[in-house]
Order: structure tokens, then C-alpha cells, then sequence
């Protein structure tokens, strides 16, 4: 056996083997390089000079960026070894090395070997092999197939369209090789995730291919950004954070993307058509428009996005094929009666963990008749825990009738399951400080919800709402942004919870309720405040009361109220 070079260097170090993915964004601080990830197995873990295995990353598409602050900083794992293809982690790293000259190997083995490895204390990797104690495993080059570029791709290559654009191509081609392309695929809109300055890396990256001349190519939005755009000079925000957060997203719109600012680009008015191949990063984005609108598009890792956006072209692979968007497991749901709005966070969030590393079909869920808002938890949540690019929902979504692949296996999802799963993402107490909606950025429809169940009433609990401008317009002309803002909520524009930071975020709040089962899995890490995770109506009781009863959920009290 041998293992596979995917990205060439050398390394040694000692050894931090996980058994199931990361997500390095909201996983790891890129500046302690410590794992982050309170409900990860390997939460404190160094991965700095460490030779890190896993079989493969999950979660975020902005893992990527988190990856090449780490190379910046000097703090990266000495290598990484995955089981599983993976493609988050690896773009970081050739970024590192097509555009600053950083080296980190990244080396693929068969789960047989990854077992082996993982029982060493120490690892080094040379040219040739990955050697230990009494070990020695043979590197060899990827088999790959070769990549026919169109003449329009051979001369942006060459530099036709300027450096940018050249760079471009050269990533877009190492990654159609690294995934079994043999050609690229023309997209007709792109999406930025990598807009958020969660790290200096982000506007190192953006400022330089700006400065080269990058120019998209196809219609782009914008993910939510670090500040609100417009107003952060007013909300005590530092100047140098708000400067910087302000220069990233600037690069971006000079680059040609529209300054739409919002993780939810399906609740803008022009969205994807089914069968439309598109190029999204953003892990819930990528999720909701795969499975719910039946457009394409992997899980693009941060900057291979704005690669695509400035050629027009990705690799064909992955869920642009038709069998690559068969489910491969099927999950079977009991469905506890009277179930609430949190139940479909929940559903997510458990798809994930039972389905980390392929393409579910849940079954079980149509007699519930889930909503847009529903699917859009649904699909946020699954996005937390797995690395899979979408989910069908049999009876509900427009691809759930695509047969399972011969080998797909099966799995149930009890209401255990999801009473585990509650107490899994209600770490904090019952005073609450702060109550957190819109991750991913709130729709109308939410925010309308919200406002009725408040009736008038003023909260107690500083409660902040965030969403995208075209919603916050909708709801100025209805009158729900002014109901709401009587009662005392805030509703910002432009960031969201997974890029909010003090003192927007209040620094005195200690603990958090949220609806969003994304947040209360990445909420920990990044804010570094407990947790709590309940259904609107609760986050509406607290925000009136200040208190959520650290009891679960009447319908997850007893399992007789459980029907298959």
C-alpha cells in the first residue's frame, strides 16, 4: 500500500489523530491553532507542528482561510492526512503555496493504513514516504486523467486576461485534477464566502488578487460581512477592525460582486433554477440550493469561489454529475409527536452526524409539511456536521425520487437521538443575556413570526436579529421592522452571528439562546459564551423573561409520544 501525495512537502511532528472530520473554521483558532470546538472530540488539541489526521474536514467552507492564516502564522500543522477526499483544507493550502510560497503536505491513505498511522507517536513525512516507528509507507503521485481545457480556458491560462485570471485557472486546474476531472464546466453565478475578516488571510488574499486584476466574469454575490457596512462607525466598533472588515469587502465589490452581504443568497429574488450549474461557497448556501432549489454546485472551498467567479469555469465533478447527487444513505426518522420549529435544526444537525462524509435521503419527514424556513434550519444545521454538499428529504425535495446508489446503507434517527441531541447544544443556564436569531440570515417570514410572538411586548433580554438588506427592506415597507424595533430588538444588516464580534456582540452577555442549531454548534467556539438552543416561541419567552427552564422540550419528554 502506499500513500497518496496530494500536495507535496515535508514534515514531521508528532501525532493528533481524529476519528471523525473538523471544521476549521469555527473549529480552530488560527492563532493558538487550539481546536475550538467544544463538542468536537479533540477540543484543546494543538494542531500546530503536529502531523494531523482525520478522514476528512466537515462543516465550513471557510475552513480554507483558517488554513492559510495558520501557514502565515507560522503555526500550521506539520502535515495533514486524510482517509477521505477533502477539499476545504487542501485549497488553503494551495493557496499558501501557489500565491506566498508556503509548503504543508497533504497526503491521502486508505482507512487500513489511516488506522496504522494513527496508533504512532511521531510521523515524518519525506519525498518519498511517511515513515515511523517500525513503519515505513511509500508517497506516490495521484493517478489523474487528463484535463481538457476548451481554447477559451487555454488562454486565460496563458494570460490573456491578466495575471489574476491566469492564477485563477492554475488553481481551478490543480483542484479538477486533484478531484478526477478530465474538464471544467461553465457556472452562471458564483457566491463569496470569504468576505468575512475572521483572519487577516482573507484580506491579504482579496487586496492581492484585486491589485492583479481580478475581475468576475459572472454574476456574484456577497456573504455576510464582519461589520455593518454603513453604520459600524456609530456602533463603537475599533477603527482598525472596522477599516480592515470595510477593505475586504470593498476588494470584493471593486472585483465586480454585488454588495448583497448575506449568508442566505436563496432568499434574494433571483435565485438559481433547478439544474442550474452555479458556484457557491458557504456551507448552509451550498446545502440549501443543492437540495432545496435542485441547482449545482459543490461545497466550494473560500477563494476557489472567487477563482470560478473571475474564469466563469469549474471543475466537472462532484454534485455537477448526475450520480454523484445519489443518496448513499438512507436515514429513517421517528417523528415525535408535536414536534415544535426546533425539531428541523435538530433533524439537521443528527442527518450530519449520521451522515458525515455522504449524501443522505431522510425519510420519515413529509407528513410534517416542512416550509422554506423549515428546509433552510434543516439544511443550515446538516452543514455543521457533515461534509456533504446536500441531503434529499423523500416526498419533499425536487431530487429525493434519484435512486440510492447499490452500496447505500442505512440508518434510523430515534427520538434518543434527538433528546441527545438538545442537550448536546444547551450548555448554558437558564438566565439568558442575549438572544441570538439569524444564522443564517433571517428571512421575512422569521422576523414577521418573531414580531407576532412578541405581541407588542418589550423584551427584557437584548435580542438581536440579523439579516440581509433586501429582507430589512421588505420588512420597512410592511411594518414589521418597525414593530419590532419598538419592542426593543435590534435588526442588523450585512453580518451575521458567525461574524459578529464586541461590542455589537454585548460584551456582558454570558449566555446566548438561539433557534439556530449552526450557532449553538459553532456558537461556543467562536464567542466563547454557553449556549442555548430552543424553538422561536422560546426565544421569544426569553427575550420577554430573561429565562430559559434548563428542561427539554414537552415533545421530547417521553418516547411514547414517538410514532415512526
Amino acid at each position: 500500500m502506499t500513500a497518496t501525495r496530494i500536495l507535496p512537502g515535508t514534515g514531521s511532528g508528532p501525532v493528533l489523530a481524529m476519528d471523525q472530520g473538523l471544521s476549521f473554521w469555527g473549529g480552530v483558532d488560527p492563532d493558538s491553532a487550539r481546536v475550538i470546538d467544544q463538542h468536537h472530540p479533540a477540543f484543546g488539541a494543538e494542531l500546530s507542528g503536529r502531523v494531523v489526521l482525520m478522514p476528512t474536514s466537515r462543516g465550513s467552507c471557510s475552513g480554507s482561510g483558517v488554513i492559510l492564516e495558520m501557514m502565515l502564522n507560522d503555526c500550521a500543522p506539520a502535515a495533514l492526512i486524510f482517509s477521505e477526499a477533502e477539499d476545504v483544507a487542501t485549497l488553503g493550502v494551495l493557496i499558501g503555496a501557489q500565491m506566498f510560497g508556503k509548503a504543508l503536505p497533504v497526503l491521502r491513505v486508505t482507512a487500513q493504513d489511516f488506522a496504522q498511522l494513527a496508533q504512532q507517536h511521531h510521523l515524518q513525512i519525506t519525498n518519498d514516504a511517511i515513515t515511523g516507528d517500525g513503519l515505513t509507507l511509500p508517497i506516490s503521485d495521484p493517478a489523474q486523467g487528463t484535463l481538457t481545457l476548451t481554447p477559451e480556458d487555454e488562454a486565460i491560462l496563458s494570460g490573456r486576461d491578466g495575471p489574476a485570471a491566469a492564477l485563477a485557472m492554475r488553481i481551478i486546474c490543480v483542484m479538477a485534477g486533484l478531484q478526477g476531472a478530465t474538464a471544467l464546466t461553465d457556472v452562471t453565478r458564483s457566491h463569496i464566502d470569504g468576505c468575512i475578516l475572521a483572519n487577516q488571510a482573507n484580506l491579504i488574499f482579496a487586496e492581492k488578487m484585486d491589485e492583479l486584476g481580478a475581475r468576475v466574469r459572472v454574476p456574484t454575490t456577497i456573504n455576510a460581512i464582519s461589520v455593518d457596512r454603513q453604520n459600524w462607525q456609530h456602533q463603537g466598533v475599533p477603527q482598525l477592525f472596522g477599516d480592515q472588515a470595510s477593505r475586504l469587502a470593498d476588494a470584493y465589490v471593486r472585483m465586480g460582486c454585488r454588495p448583497t452581504f448575506t449568508c442566505a443568497p436563496y432568499l434574494l429574488e433571483d435565485r438559481p433554477r433547478q439544474a442550474e450549474d452555479i458556484a457557491w461557497a458557504e456551507s448552509n448556501a451550498v446545502i440549501y440550493a443543492n437540495s432545496v432549489l435542485g441547482a449545482r454546485t459543490p461545497k466550494h472551498p473560500d477563494y476557489l469561489d472567487l477563482c470560478i467567479a473571475v474564469t466563469g469555469r469549474a471543475p466537472l465533478a462532484g454534485v455537477y454529475l448526475d450520480e454523484e447527487r445519489r443518496p448513499a444513505r438512507i436515514l429513517d426518522f421517528e417523528v415525535p409527536k408535536g414536534a415544535d420549529d426546533s425539531f428541523w435544526p435538530l433533524a439537521g444537525y443528527l442527518a450530519g452526524l449520521k451522515s458525515p462524509d455522504r449524501i443522505p435521503v431522510l425519510r420519515g419527514l413529509a407528513p410534517l409539511h416542512p416550509d422554506t424556513d423549515n428546509l433552510k434550519a434543516l439544511c443550515a444545521a446538516f452543514g455543521t456536521t457533515s461534509a456533504a454538499p446536500m441531503l434529499h428529504v423523500a416526498g419533499v425535495t425536487p431530487e429525493a425520487h434519484l435512486p440510492p446508489k447499490r452500496d447505500a446503507d442505512r440508518a434510523k434517527v430515534t427520538a434518543t437521538d434527538f433528546a441527545n441531541a438538545w442537550r448536546d447544544l444547551n450548555s448554558g443556564p437558564e438566565q439568558i443575556d442575549l438572544i441570538a436569531l439569524g444564522s443564517p440570515h433571517a428571512s421575512a417570514n422569521e422576523c414577521r413570526a418573531f414580531a407576532r410572538l412578541l405581541n407588542g411586548r418589550t423584551v427584557r433580554t437584548t435580542t438581536i436579529i440579523t439579516a440581509g438588506r433586501s429582507i430589512i427592506d421588505m420588512l420597512r415597507v410592511d411594518g414589521t421592522l418597525v414593530a419590532l424595533e419598538s419592542a426593543g430588538v435590534r435588526v442588523i444588516p450585512d453580518l451575521c452571528w458567525c461574524s459578529i464580534t464586541e461590542p455589537v456582540f454585548p460584551p456582558d452577555a454570558r449566555s446566548v439562546m438561539t433557534n439556530s442549531g449552526k450557532y449553538a454548534h459553532y456558537g461556543p467556539g467562536l464567542s466563547g459564551r454557553a449556549l442555548r438552543f430552543g424553538s422561536m416561541a422560546e426565544c421569544a419567552q426569553a427575550a420577554l423573561t430573561g429565562l430559559a427552564p434548563m428542561t427539554l422540550p414537552d415533545w421530547l419528554t417521553t418516547e411514547r409520544n414517538v410514532h415512526a
